[in-house]
């Protein structure tokens, strides 16, 4: 059996990518259509697992749902929220040493969540 192969990106060295799915359901419904307060929840999950942010869109939409996403050195952070719901969906695509379970565990708090859910699923390299 062979070891996967390490993949260089830029100056980077892949050895694993990793998608994790967050499912988070708040107990207050405003912080969903709150796009400054969700900015801040990424850029501080981003900062605590040791992402590097290059850049950052957000969009509100009509009913106060608010899709954001955080272009990383490391790939990408994004949010889509669902006031009607109480629910936040945020994916993190990562490799490297971006630490993604303390990203998460950072939004959840930030947004107030009183129940998550969370889906890690390995990504081939190669």
């Amino acid at each position: 059996m062979h070891a996967a192969p390490e993949h260089a990106l830029g100056e980077h060295r892949i050895e694993e990518m990793r998608l994790h799915a967050l499912d988070a359901w708040v107990g207050d419904a405003s912080v969903l259509m709150d796009g400054d307060r969700l900015r801040a929840a990424l850029y501080a999950g981003a900062n605590a697992g040791g992402a590097t942010v290059l850049g950052e869109q957000f969009c509100v939409f009509p009913n106060g749902a608010v899709t954001g996403v955080l272009v990383l050195a490391q790939s990408h952070l994004s949010i889509h929220t669902w006031p009607e719901f109480s629910l936040a969906n945020v994916d993190l695509l990562t490799y490297g040493d971006v630490r993604g379970e303390e990203v998460l565990e950072v939004v959840c708090a930030e947004l107030g969540a009183v129940r998550s859910r969370v889906t890690s699923i390995a990504r081939p390299v190669g």
